[in-house]
């Protein structure tokens, strides 16, 4: 698996980003994007930080990137920017989750943006799902307690709307961490049966962003 939403400690993850890559390796996996929480008062320290890492090789190959978090809707679009002039390398916007209050207008908002990933979109709209294909940017399914409530809502709308599917773990803790077989499982359970699409969609989408 390579997973394209995890939290280190430049946010409110629990592993410094060293051991967040460890960890990944250990379960098999191929890759990891650490997208840490941010806004306009963090997105360059997490940026910078986040960047040192790239002066050393490690056992598997990693993204550094930011989740836009709770960044007023009509700003989103600012933050994004910032983001990629700082140096991310993949850039995803913290959607609509049922379980966090998350203003009205963020996923709308962001699917107009130059984003990779609209992650946990909660009850997402015909009209959300309809900008997502159109503007090429990946629906999140999440395997995060709470986020995922909303998995088989967004997988409905994807499959109607043709829209592309990523799987990530929006890890926070050891604990968080999958692998393909727990993966499978997550997708299945959300009515996806031809899972390794969706997986195979995380490494396509990763791949591209390591040119």
């Amino acid at each position: 698996m390579i997973d394209l939403h995890t939290h280190s400690t430049f946010s409110d993850g629990e592993l410094i980003p060293a051991e967040l890559i460890r960890r990944m390796a250990s379960r098999g996996n191929e890759g990891v994007a650490i997208t840490d929480h941010a806004d306009f008062s963090t997105i360059p320290m997490i940026l910078s930080n986040l960047s040192k890492l790239k002066e050393f090789d490690f056992e598997i190959d990693f993204l550094i990137g930011v989740e836009i978090t709770h960044v007023p809707p009509r700003l989103i679009g600012k933050a994004v920017e910032l983001a990629w002039k700082e140096g991310a390398e993949i850039v995803i916007v913290h959607g609509e989750t049922i379980v966090e209050p998350v203003a009205e207008g963020t996923n709308s908002l962001a699917l107009e943006e130059e984003i990779n990933i609209l992650a946990h979109p909660g009850i997402l709209t015909e009209e959300e799902a309809e900008k997502a294909r159109e503007n090429g940017i990946f629906l999140e399914i999440s395997a995060r307690k709470g986020h995922c409530l909303a998995n088989g809502h967004v997988a409905r709308m994807a499959e109607k709307f043709s829209c592309e599917l990523v799987l990530n773990t929006d890890a926070h803790s050891p604990s968080d961490i999958i692998d393909d077989s727990i993966a499978g499982k997550i997708a299945k359970g959300a009515g996806i049966f031809d899972w390794e699409k969706v997986l195979e969609n995380n490494v396509r989408l990763f791949r591209k962003l390591k040119r």
